[in-house]
């Protein structure tokens, strides 16, 4: 499944060469850049449906205070830094570089969080739009020290499988997430599953070659194929890649929801309601 090399491969030797069909940097607003909404670029790499890339400074204070969600997961990478969570499933902890936060929001959950080390919190957090059945089932967090987080070559598996390692996460079916580092001239093959046609990567570090440059700060997403993928690091680089299935439902939108139909939102969206009428007697709302 893998191949490494130290030898730069040159771009007509990189078969099958499967074609980028977006390329770009998403939009920055302060300490974050949005690489991904579900009104844009979150229609055509479905379930992955919001992608945001950024670094928060060690404040102490929240990110954005506590805020609901309904419908999804969403899922983030420490990179570097460390990340302080609670969440109304009843859990708090912290989560240090390397480690992983996965708050599957189904029915209904606020949750909040905060950089509680000296440097800087570096982060990718991913939503995914959960299938039908899952998309108003109670609220799961999940909490992954960096320990737990198998590896295997240059793959860091956040979520699905590749290889010998698998993620601890209790994900749907279907969908594959991984952090991957290479060193210059490496070059990495991956054959996603049959079936996964939906495939994209977003560079944190460095050049990744596939044959065309993506760039640190660019996500590229690759025509709807299940063929394989081939990575060539031009320098030093890192980057996060998914594939999957594609989700085959519209998405319905809340502010901070995404669901399959209007009933099931709205379901979503009077749990949230709920709960946070219950975080506004405790006096936790601004």
């Amino acid at each position: 499944m893998t191949r490494l090399s130290r030898t730069p491969v040159q771009p007509e030797t990189l078969t099958p060469a499967r074609r980028i069909v977006f390329q770009g940097r998403g939009t920055t607003r302060g300490p974050i850049t949005r690489l991904v909404n579900p009104s844009d670029l979150g229609q055509l790499i479905k379930p992955f449906v919001f992608l945001d890339h950024g670094e928060l400074p060690p404040t102490g204070d929240t990110f954005f205070g506590i805020h609901p969600h309904s419908g999804i997961a969403t899922l983030t990478i420490a990179l570097s830094g460390g990340l302080q969570y609670e969440d109304t499933t009843g859990q708090s902890g912290r989560v240090p570089a390397g480690g992983l936060e996965w708050m599957k929001a189904g029915a209904g959950a606020w949750h909040d969080g905060r950089v509680y080390t000296a440097e800087p919190l570096k982060f990718f957090q991913l939503w995914l739009a959960l299938p039908a059945d899952l998309e108003n089932s109670p609220a799961e967090g999940q909490y992954i020290p960096p320990e737990q987080v198998e590896r295997d070559g240059p793959v860091t598996v956040v979520l699905g499988r590749y290889g010998q390692a698998r993620s601890p996460i209790r994900a749907p079916e279907d969908i594959n997430y991984f952090h991957v580092r290479l060193q210059a001239g490496e070059t990495w093959r991956y054959q996603p599953p049959h079936g996964h046609t939906v495939g994209w990567i977003a560079v944190y570090e460095g050049v990744a070659k596939t044959p065309d440059a993506v760039a640190a700060g660019e996500i590229a997403v690759f025509d709807e194929s299940d063929a394989a993928l081939e990575f060539t690091a031009q320098e030093p680089t890192s980057f996060v890649i998914g594939t999957a299935i594609k989700h085959p439902h519209d998405l319905v939108t809340g502010y901070y929801s995404v669901h399959t139909n209007a009933d099931a939102l709205e379901r979503g969206e009077a749990e949230i309601k709920r709960i946070g009428q219950i975080l506004s007697k405790a006096g936790r709302l601004r």
